[in-house]
């Protein structure tokens, strides 16, 4: 039975999540944690950091991680194809109509009418995460006691150097890594 969630689960989160990893965290998020509360919020940014630092895509990760999690080896390759099966058929099917309709303006519509929901999606995502770094599990709040001022420095940090510098982001994620790890094991 459990099996058989996971696989339509992610089947879900596969057949719905429209503009690549980070559009899907809503989703897996609304699955996971709130739905069928395999996670909590804390155990769900966790796997994202995860998902993000492994090689792969963060949906496909995100199902394998919480596969194993919830029903070991079974749960993750169950939950891996619930994730990636309605993405086969739907790109097999979207591509054959593509080349076929291509011209079409209707077909080129539809693809215009899908970015601000793309944005809205990571955007959405990413404000999740950002409200958890600095408020915590508890979530907004306008007491300025309860803010992560950690949180807070290191986000402003990496932004300040990201736009700046334009660094691979992969080493500003390791060195906000490092340099949080070690204020935490100091206080």
């Amino acid at each position: 039975m459990i099996l058989l969630k996971l696989f339509w689960s992610f089947f879900q989160i596969g057949m719905f999540s429209i503009g690549g990893g980070m559009a899907a965290m809503p989703l897996i998020q609304n699955q996971v944690v709130n739905l069928h509360h395999w996670l909590t919020l804390t155990e769900f940014t966790d796997l994202i950091t995860i998902a993000e630092m492994t090689p792969g895509p963060i949906a496909i990760n995100s199902a394998t991680f919480v596969g194993i999690r919830i029903a070991g080896i079974p749960g993750a390759i169950v939950a891996t194809i619930g994730c990636i099966f309605p993405s086969c058929v739907i790109v097999s099917l979207l591509a054959w109509i593509y080349f076929k309709f291509k011209e079409l303006t209707v077909v080129q519509g539809i693809l215009s009418g899908l970015r601000p929901t793309i944005v809205a999606l990571i955007a959405s995502a990413g404000l999740s995460i950002f409200i958890l770094a600095v408020w915590g599990e508890d979530g907004f709040s306008t007491n300025p006691l309860t803010i992560n001022l950690v949180s807070v420095l290191l986000f402003t940090v990496a932004i300040f150097i990201l736009r700046k510098w334009k660094p691979n982001p992969i080493y500003v994620m390791l060195g906000s890594g490092i340099i949080g790890g070690a204020i935490y094991l100091l206080i």
